[in-house]
């Protein structure tokens, strides 16, 4: 209506500026159809100062502008939305999904590892990098829309009712995002509680096949085993779990067959913190066999190193250190102050096959033991004569009360193996 109105004013003046009216006459202005106005009468062009819109037409300009802003960015709120039920109808079908298979499980009593969502972690990581996504192209839509509104001479009520709607947006839009963000964090608790509890379960049944399948071994009893150890190596080793408690007097007898040279190596060790060398024996290059105790040496009278089977024993007492070495039930050796009056310190590990440098390691290649061990018993007292005698030829079984030779109790590592053993007897004729 402006438009036809300006129109016929313009024609108006044109026309009175050409004809020269006379004095009294009078002009009657007629609104015209701007078809009529585009066919047979065409309007002037009418000059600007500066060549500039007038204040309306920049303010209907800006206006139109900003509509066509504001209904692109509804378009891409709408768009996120429905990115946002998207992702909420996802999580509510994993959630579902999850709950599901978990009653199914309990139901049938099978194995759930593999009834659980195909990779939580994924689907939780999926979520989190398309919150991002939103919260990125939700500031880059702020920061967007704060640079037309700033730029578009608007005026300051408009512009605040703008600014009250996108911050009202925001707002839900944030609320959205924590509730996904609250959903994720329980989705992804209760699937670690799942797998935590799920592997608990498998470990159990780990354990009580481990227990069967030791309860149905080979041995014939717990302690009809020997430790092989086939390699001179730093790391081939077997471990008694049992420690030794705070002794005044030891018995310690096992039966041995190797025929590395030049020496055996060391058949056994004890180190305790601050002392590796507490309990040692050891036969290193073409020295005899030695005896240590709390770093103090004793050698003995023994000769092992043919390939036969031998049983051995040693004695010790803290009374004026006093020892004895037996081979096959003869006594062979004895002597005194070897460490007296020292007691044997407890919480100490004892390995098989290597001297320890440090408490449970460091070891020597050069002074690892070469063939096999069995019967590895330990006796708080110093046995008698006789008792060694009758182990040796086979006819006491007499385990020992501090650590006896029996499969739970000795783990091996590097490659050593456990075997079944030569009886008694067939040890006897074999030396």
């Amino acid at each position: 209506m402006l438009a036809l109105l300006a129109a016929g004013l313009a024609l108006a003046v044109a026309t009175r500026a050409q004809d020269s009216p006379v004095p009294g006459s009078r002009f009657v202005c007629t609104a015209l159809p701007p078809e009529a106005a585009r066919a047979g009468c065409p309007l002037p062009a009418m000059p600007m100062q500066g060549g500039a819109l007038n204040p309306e037409e920049e303010l209907r300009a800006a206006v139109l502008q900003l509509r066509e802003t504001v209904v692109q960015q509804k378009e891409t709120l709408g768009a996120q939305r429905e990115a946002i039920r998207e992702l909420t109808g996802k999580l509510a079908r994993c959630e579902g999904l999850a709950s599901g298979k978990a009653r199914g499980a309990g139901a049938t009593g099978k194995d759930t590892m593999g009834d659980l969502p195909r990779d939580p972690g994924h689907v939780v990581e999926q979520l989190s990098r398309s919150l991002q996504t939103l919260k990125d192209r939700l500031e880059s839509l702020e920061h967007q829309l704060r640079g037309n509104v700033s730029n578009a001479g608007l005026p300051g009520d408009f512009r605040e009712v703008l600014q009250r709607r996108l911050g009202e947006l925001e707002r839900q839009l944030l609320r959205k995002v924590a509730e996904l963000e609250d959903e994720k964090s329980l989705l992804h608790n209760e699937t670690s509680a799942h797998r935590q509890k799920t592997e608990s379960a498998l470990n159990a049944l780990l354990q009580r096949v481990t227990e069967l399948e030791r309860g149905n071994s080979a041995f014939k009893s717990p302690d009809a085993f020997k430790v092989s150890l086939p390699l001179r190596t730093n790391y081939l080793y077997g471990k008694i779990k049992k420690t030794l408690p705070e002794l005044y007097a030891f018995t310690i007898c096992l039966w041995l067959r190797s025929s590395a040279s030049p020496g055996i190596g060391t058949p056994f060790s004890y180190a305790v913190p601050g002392q590796a060398n507490e309990i040692v024996l050891i036969e290193w290059g073409n020295n005899p066999i030695e005896l240590l105790v709390n770093d103090k040496v004793a050698q003995l009278p023994l000769f092992v190193s043919d390939g036969k089977w031998h049983h051995i024993c040693v004695t010790w007492t803290t009374r004026d250190g006093m020892w004895e070495a037996f081979q096959d039930g003869e006594k062979l050796g004895t002597g005194e102050n070897l460490a007296p009056w020292h007691p044997i310190k407890p919480g100490g590990v004892l390995i098989l096959g290597q001297e320890q440098d440090t408490v449970g390691g460091r070891f020597d290649a050069t002074q690892a033991f070469v063939g096999e061990l069995s019967q590895f018993n330990i006796w708080d007292r110093v046995l008698r004569a006789q008792e060694i005698v009758n182990i040796a030829n086979c006819s006491t079984n007499m385990p020992g009360n501090i650590i006896p030779w029996v499969d739970n109790n000795v783990d091996v590592f590097g490659g050593a193996s456990k075997w079944p053993v030569e009886t008694c007897e067939e040890r006897l004729l074999d030396l």
